[in-house]
């Protein structure tokens, strides 16, 4: 598994990383024998980057992630674990996001995950005023002076959200949707994050898993999956939810996407190469719900470079297909 580096804090990760939101909730029923088979074949894969968040099934995910840390012992290379703060009150209220507070969050997020230190700690797509509160940053950097976190960063919504975040000298990270259906960000936000020495985690890589080209019209998802409860946005930021694309047309989109996988990859490996090949890129973390999946994600991180023509052929598509409906949104 190739290696990157959070310049800012020197500390080294699997290109290819886990997203963790769908062994806590809103993925579908995934029980913790499941979650757990994962999070090791993860591992013997060579990642070792996991993202997860508070929110996620309400401490779920991070409970799983301490027992896995528990069961892993000292065997294999350090793992990094991400977490995320801010969004288990019901109403993102900006004045919320406190030294008093934040040190609530990440002390909980502590014991749930058995861990004396926090490896990160992401803000998670908080209100953009907050992103761009000086306070907030001061707050974190006295976490840090207090050893409870040991880096932080920012999830965000939108590139101008990105680009604050990057301005601040003490992120370590920004976390963003990018995909072959999101490309926005490699306009300012992967230029300005390479600059700046701020790690880029890309998340949502398979844009909900349409990019996988698994999905069909007619496919139906469980109610508790958000990809069948968020598609208008009701419960958090359409954007999560199939990256913001429509699902008819998305569908359609990817199975033109498909088409362009070289011999020997699948469409998702496709999808996670090329945002590997992407400039700035530090680590991108697509989640698995079985072992199987975990271990065909990790090894998109050994493919050849998808050629020149395949880049243009993503780039027409995006452009003739998604870039009217998302580009202007985020």
């Amino acid at each position: 598994m190739e290696r990157r580096t959070f310049e800012r804090i020197g500390r080294e990760v699997s290109a290819v990383g886990l997203g963790t939101w769908q062994l806590g909730a809103d993925w579908g029923a995934v029980d913790d024998r499941e979650a757990l088979a994962v999070l090791h074949a993860a591992a013997d894969a060579g990642v070792t980057f996991l993202d997860t968040a508070d929110v996620y099934g309400d401490g779920r995910s991070e409970r799983l992630i301490g027992a896995f840390l528990r069961e892993r012992g000292g065997d294999g290379p350090p793992v990094t674990v991400a977490t995320k703060a801010g969004r288990r009150a019901a109403r993102q209220d900006p004045a919320a996001y406190t030294l008093d507070n934040l040190r609530a969050w990440t002390d909980r997020s502590r014991r749930l995950l058995g861990v004396d230190r926090l490896d990160l700690v992401q803000l998670h797509c908080p209100p953009g005023v907050v992103v761009s509160s000086g306070a907030v940053y001061d707050a974190l950097d006295t976490l840090v002076d207090e050893k409870r976190v040991a880096a932080y960063g920012v999830s965000v919504e939108t590139c101008e959200e990105a680009l604050a975040a990057i301005a601040r000298p003490g992120v370590a990270s920004v976390q963003i949707i990018l995909n072959a259906f999101r490309r926005k960000p490699l306009e300012r936000v992967l230029p300005a994050a390479r600059e700046a020495g701020v790690g880029i985690v890309a998340r949502v890589p398979l844009a909900s898993g349409l990019l996988s080209g698994a999905y069909r019209h007619d496919s139906a998802f469980a109610p508790d999956d958000h990809r069948a409860y968020n598609r208008g946005g009701a419960s958090f930021d359409v954007g999560e939810t199939f990256s913001g694309v429509d699902y008819a047309d998305g569908v359609d989109a990817a199975a033109e996407f498909a088409a362009l996988a070289p011999a020997g990859a699948t469409p998702a490996q496709t999808a996670l190469r090329w945002i590997l090949q992407q400039p700035g890129v530090t680590t991108v973390i697509p989640g698995a719900r079985s072992a199987a999946q975990v271990r065909a994600n990790a090894a998109a991180a050994a493919l050849p470079p998808l050629d020149a023509a395949t880049l243009a052929a993503v780039e027409a598509l995006y452009d003739r297909r998604i870039r009217a409906a998302v580009h202007h949104r985020w």
